[in-house]
């Protein structure tokens, strides 16, 4: 049996691809650690029947059986720690790792000190209980992002999901906090149970107690009947409150009852109701500052603020803009009957440059736009109207142009503005087809001149090469 074997002093590393082997078990050894690598999970269940583990790292994506399906395997023969590591760090992928038991995740490419801290943290904590496995199917998730900044968020979510803690996502508007919040619903226990959005900065603060609270008929005028409160329709399940920060005082007292107590009253009514609902809140505000200016209970937001999730502005994300746009300009065409629709290099490459600061929402707006009104089937930089820069001074290339011609002027040399106007045309005609592929019209687009401008300055280029 395996259960029976002798638990070893070594770290397993199980992953296909040797480079990344060797250098975490260098990293590994160089801190004191004995490894033993892997190239599949095959190999590592023959040594299973010799020894255990003292930890394993294991790969997710590899030839023959997966890291989560061995990771999966090793749980059930109350083998572990394992640590679970990927260049694949979506939403769902890590919620799987940590619900089948994984004590962590490294997203790859890694930082060799963290994965050292990682490994080290793990076998300090080898007796912590695990999340217990769950077969429910993996939704899939909008959330998206390949950055570091996402791959946290990412981790994190895989990690307290299946909690019970309340939440509070943070992050400016537009940067995607109640999708966060439905990541957080749809990882968890309560996926089955549902899932009650409350904006609290929507609802007339004469109303949002009912709101929230439910009220009973003749609570008050208009009240003609029993009308349930948003805690009532989420019982068993998650209700996201956004921007809490906008929360009147008043109701703040009374929803902190609710926290502590678990049990509130309709309006009007005198029956108490006990509720079981997981809180995850969400704010662009800064509640520490709000709790100064005395605008936020302190009270109320340690109850809320048990773990919290920052997420990053899109600006700080720029690596992630590509992927959000092209999704969003694919899912626009399925959801409104359109012909699909694809960016050039070119305007891909403007995107990625734009500061958006509505952030996510701002992105996915410009791309719906897109897809209705961009004449072709490729987007091109001159459909997103593009506007020139407000400083024209050009920075560091002007700086250089400038010692250039100081220098030309010094030495007496004859037609510099002709030799710079020809250098200049040259450098941005080989950039400009070099970004679309040597496709002319499009690079004439992106520069902003005509078809047949380009080509006359390509033919000028090419007799002037013979010469």
């Amino acid at each position: 049996m395996l259960l029976e074997t002798a638990v070893t002093e070594e770290i397993w590393i199980v992953d296909d691809d040797r480079g990344v082997r060797l250098v975490l078990a260098e990293a590994l050894r160089d801190a004191g650690l004995a490894v033993r690598e892997f190239g599949e999970a095959a190999t590592a269940r023959v040594a299973l029947s010799e020894g255990r583990p003292a930890l394993l790292v294991t790969d997710v994506r590899m030839p023959g059986e997966s890291g989560l399906d061995l990771l999966v395997d090793l749980q059930a023969r109350g083998i572990g720690p394992v640590i679970v590591m990927s260049a694949y760090t979506d939403v769902a992928t890590t919620a799987a790792a940590y619900r089948a038991g994984a004590v962590d995740y490294l997203a790859k490419p890694f930082d060799l000190d963290k994965a050292v801290a990682t490994v080290q943290r793990a076998l300090v904590s080898a007796s912590s209980p695990t999340l217990p496995e769950t077969k429910a199917p993996m939704p899939e998730h909008t959330l998206l992002g390949e950055s570091a900044p996402m791959r946290e968020v990412f981790r994190l979510i895989g990690r307290v999901a299946a909690s019970d803690l309340n939440v509070l996502v943070t992050g400016e508007t537009g940067t995607g906090k109640e999708l966060v919040a439905r990541a957080l619903h749809n990882e968890s226990v309560r996926r089955e149970r549902p899932f009650v959005a409350l904006n609290t900065a929507a609802i007339p603060s004469e109303l949002l107690e009912s709101e929230l609270f439910g009220h009973e008929a003749g609570a008050f005028t208009g009240a003609t009947r029993r009308v349930a409160g948003r805690f009532e329709q989420a019982e068993g399940g998650t209700l996201f409150l956004d921007e809490i920060g906008d929360m009147p005082l008043a109701l703040q007292t009374r929803l902190l009852r609710v926290l502590a107590g678990g049990e509130f009253y309709r309006v009007g009514g005198r029956e108490l109701i006990r509720g079981n609902v997981r809180i995850v809140a969400a704010t662009h505000q800064d509640l520490d500052a709000c709790v100064l200016a005395g605008r936020f209970r302190a009270d109320l937001k340690h109850r809320l603020d048990v773990v919290r999730i920052e997420l990053p502005a899109l600006r700080t994300r720029r690596s992630d803009i590509p992927l959000l746009a092209q999704h969003f300009l694919a899912s626009t065409a399925r959801e409104l009957k359109l012909p699909p629709k694809r960016f050039s290099r070119a305007a891909l490459k403007l995107i990625a440059q734009r500061d958006f600061p509505g952030n996510v929402r701002e992105l996915e707006n410009l791309c719906r736009r897109l897809v209705v009104i961009a004449p072709g089937a490729e987007i091109l930089p001159a459909d997103l109207g593009v506007a020139p820069p407000a400083d024209s001074g050009g920075g560091e290339w002007t700086d250089a142009l400038r010692e250039w011609a100081l220098a030309a002027l010094q030495h007496d040399e004859a037609a510099i503005h002709a030799r710079a106007r020809e250098a200049l045309d040259q450098t941005l005609l080989q950039a400009a087809l070099q970004i679309t592929e040597g496709h002319r019209q499009h690079a004439a687009l992106a520069l902003g001149v005509g078809r047949n401008t380009l080509t006359r300055k390509l033919g000028a280029s090419r007799t002037r090469r013979k010469r």
